[in-house]
């Protein structure tokens, strides 16, 4: 009998141990079987399975923006027109280059001393280059003492410092002295114009044609409204301290006293610059700008009939700036865009941040109406993920037009997640997709 139980508790044991072989087998299995399941499956923070969203700018008070609205509804809505009584007109943004108002912009018209904006800029660049210094003697020639119209008095066979001949082509517009630089820059006029028509072509100034460097009647000499605001922004955007010299309101030199041409100094706010222009073909004409409430704005009028139209024509361009369009920032650098799934990390997601801020130039009737989208390069990102990482983009739209974007990255860094919790993960979605399986049955 004693025989008998040692017997049965020895087939008992094998039972058992046999038992726990079955159990760890199945177990293993498992274990790989969810193991190469979850090497399929993505691991999810959240349920969202959109790479796209879009919604009002964060300003925007607007939370119902009808995306049917077609393009004619939206041009009855606002933004007022007229009818410049400059024979052509252009009015930009100087920041960001964008055209407010134009009238016959494109057409290439007698420019006038409006011509030695581009003989200033020249000079400027030739400074920023250390081709040339403001301390420079310039040799007057006997071709800058002779020629014609608006002078500063330079006298043949001197030689006067180039800062005194920049305060002079900007204060009255001296058309002795835009030869003298012309001729201190390039050796003679000649191979000087063609440098400003060669430029012209580098900025895109389709409709000018450069003859000389100030700007006296040429066959051939012509520019556009559109190239004219265009030179102008290169010049103020990138050498800012043209506008010191150009809203100085008058000059003395050689005893002789002269005053700024310039009718919007003094009169209209905020205005500093730029440059006047009169022949009889061209007409006056006036390319201005002013800065009031952190905006700059570049107005052009060529071909005005006299003095007080062409200051009338100027002032009714800025008021039409300043009373209708701002700058608005409708994303700030840096704003949180949510967060994104990342597959096999520490972290289940990433928060998300926009690369730089974006600014617009906007009709104030308009600015409830901005939409952002968030365009996402791939729905989920695998870890490890580095800071700063690009995962897409922030586009800003109006009227279905996008009118800027940025780009869009990862705040900070996830890890990869260890295998053993990688494997853990992948059972738990392995389960929880069984299960929803089964519900939804």
């Amino acid at each position: 009998m004693h025989k008998t139980e040692k017997i049965k508790n020895g087939n008992l044991k094998k039972t058992k141990s046999s038992t726990k072989n079955i159990l760890m087998f199945l177990f293993i299995t498992i274990l790989l079987a969810t193991s190469m399941i979850s090497s399929t499956l993505p691991v999810f923070a959240t349920t969202t399975d959109k790479p796209e969203t879009e919604s009002p700018a964060p300003d925007s008070d607007d939370q119902n923006s009808d995306p049917d609205t077609t393009d004619s509804e939206s041009d009855e809505t606002a933004i007022p027109q007229f009818d410049s009584i400059a024979d052509a007109a252009l009015l930009m943004e100087a920041s960001t280059g964008e055209v407010l108002y134009e009238k016959a912009s494109n057409e290439a018209l007698p420019p006038a001393s409006i011509t030695k904006v581009m003989t200033l800029l020249l000079t400027f660049e030739a400074l920023e280059r250390g081709d040339i210094s403001l301390d420079d003697e310039v040799y007057i020639s006997e071709e800058a003492w002779l020629v014609e119209g608006s002078e500063m008095f330079l006298l043949v066979d001197t030689k006067v410092p180039l800062s005194e001949i920049i305060t002079g082509i900007s204060v009255v517009s001296a058309n002795d002295g835009c030869i003298a630089v012309a001729e201190h820059i390039s050796g003679s006029q000649d191979a000087f114009v063609q440098l400003m028509n060669k430029r012209a072509q580098e900025l895109g100034m389709t409709n000018t044609s450069f003859q000389n460097p100030h700007g006296l009647p040429a066959d051939g000499h012509r520019m556009s409204a559109k190239d004219i605001a265009t030179l102008a922004r290169e010049l103020i955007v990138n050498h800012p301290k043209i506008l010191e010299i150009e809203s100085m309101t008058e000059l003395k030199y050689n005893d002789i006293l002269q005053y700024n041409r310039n009718p919007l100094l003094g009169v209209y706010p905020g205005a500093d610059g730029l440059k006047t222009g009169w022949t009889e073909e061209a007409g006056y004409c006036l390319v201005g700008t002013a800065e009031r409430n952190d905006m700059r704005l570049i107005s052009v009028v060529l071909k005005t009939k006299d003095e007080k139209e062409r200051l009338n024509a100027s002032r009714e361009l800025l008021d039409y700036g300043y009373q209708n369009y701002e700058i608005k920032e409708v994303i700030s650098k840096g704003a949180s865009m949510g967060d994104m799934d990342v597959k096999n990390g520490k972290e289940l997601s990433v928060p998300l941040k926009t690369d730089n801020s974006v600014s617009l130039v906007i009709h104030k009737d308009k600015i409830s109406d901005i939409q952002t989208q968030l365009i996402l390069d791939e729905e989920i990102i695998t870890a490890p993920v580095t800071k700063d990482s690009k995962v897409g983009r922030l586009d800003v739209k109006l009227d279905d037009k996008v009118l800027a974007s940025t780009e869009v990255s990862t705040v900070e860094e996830v890890e990869k997640a260890g295998f053993f919790e990688i494997l853990w993960r992948g059972i738990a979605n392995f389960f929880k997709s069984l299960f929803n399986a089964s519900t939804e049955e």
